[in-house]
């Protein structure tokens, strides 16, 4: 089993910036990619960014390219995710999810572990 918690999440105005932290707990060396997922009310839950165990390799949404960077610290067991530039369409509670096999990685069906949210509020 793997345990996830996020931390790092506030109400901030738009263009500031929002680091998000994820720990991660047990059984970590099962784990080949952890990622963000954001889902904002009455949305889909969307992909944002994801990082390979290694910190080797980062894939980021479209929408967030440029502008949010993913990072991890392997050691630690830690990924962050720092938000930039956040604009009120940027709302949504932001999970932190784990990979344990394979699959697109932008699915969030493709992972098998995830924690249980941080609110991330953008105001005008």
């Amino acid at each position: 089993q793997v345990y996830l918690a996020e931390s790092g999440g506030g109400s901030v105005q738009t263009g500031e910036s929002v680091k998000l932290s994820c720990a991660a707990s047990g059984w970590t060396a099962s784990i080949n990619f952890m990622g963000w997922f954001r889902q904002a009310p009455g949305k889909e839950r969307e992909f944002v960014a994801a990082i390979s165990r290694s910190g080797g390799n980062t894939v980021y949404a479209d929408s967030v390219k440029g502008l949010f960077t993913i990072s991890s610290n392997y050691d630690k067991n830690t990924v962050n995710l720092q938000m930039n530039s956040l604009k009120p369409e940027d709302t949504a509670v932001y999970y932190c999810a784990a990979r344990r096999y394979s699959g697109n990685l932008y699915d969030p069906k493709n992972y098998n572990y995830w924690g249980q949210g941080t609110q991330v509020t953008v105001f005008l």
